[in-house]
């Protein structure tokens, strides 16, 4: 359980660290108080979600401790994650350099409502892993699995995406960026792409999944899609 724990927190300061580096180098300064008060609000909640997982659900903390292509099995998937991944980063890089030049500007109480998107995206990926103990980091069916119609998942079959993407919508915001939301797009279809193949997977390998998808008919947003 330590070396679990221990694994979530070096986790987590390395991906706070990177975080770090795409914002303030690209922008090459530090006086930038939109990225440390990103910095501040997203850290804060991401920590706030690995202490619960901690004390709570270690099953699940365990589930998402390895993520990214490496822990894929699916080489589509190892793809889709790989490119999440450069879109992830190219969000932080582009905000940054038009911080830099100053191409765009944001008012303050956009940065705070851009901030609050993000608290408010990682509160519904909170409440998704309150709900369901076997959202894992991968696409996976884990022992004992069974499908989750309760809490999120009555409005939409993937809220923890809806709540990334919430948050990833307010990161650009947050961070000064108007020219930054043109990033949201190429992540949204990542995410819609990862969406699509999991649902292919989980009617294969989960009972139960084909009727909850006739119950609950929104992918992603509700009314929506």
């Amino acid at each position: 359980m330590k070396d679990l724990n221990k694994k979530a927190i070096v986790g987590l300061l390395r991906l706070i660290f990177a975080l770090a580096a795409f914002l303030f180098i690209p922008a090459w300064t530090l006086y930038y108080w939109q990225a440390w008060l990103f910095l501040a609000v997203f850290s804060g909640s991401v920590l706030a979600i690995t202490i619960y997982l901690m004390n709570h659900d270690p099953g699940l903390l365990k589930r998402r401790v390895d993520a990214g292509p490496g822990a894929e099995k699916e080489a589509s998937q190892k793809l889709i994650q790989a490119l999440a991944s450069i879109a992830f980063v190219a969000i932080f890089a582009l905000c940054a350099v038009d911080y830099r030049l100053n191409w765009s500007t944001v008012p303050p109480i956009v940065v705070v409502a851009g901030d609050i998107l993000v608290a408010l995206g990682l509160l519904m990926v909170f409440l998704v892993f309150k709900e369901n103990s076997f959202t894992s980091a991968t696409i996976e069916v884990g022992a004992g699995q069974k499908v989750i119609s309760t809490g999120p998942y009555a409005f939409v079959r993937h809220p923890m995406y809806t709540g990334a993407l919430v948050m990833l919508l307010g990161v650009p915001l947050a961070l000064d960026s108007w020219w930054g939301l043109l990033t949201v797009i190429p992540i949204t279809i990542v995410i819609v792409w990862r969406l699509v193949k999991e649902e292919q997977f989980l009617v294969t390998h989960l009972t139960g999944y084909s009727e909850y998808r006739k119950k609950v008919s929104y992918r992603l947003l509700p009314f929506i899609w």
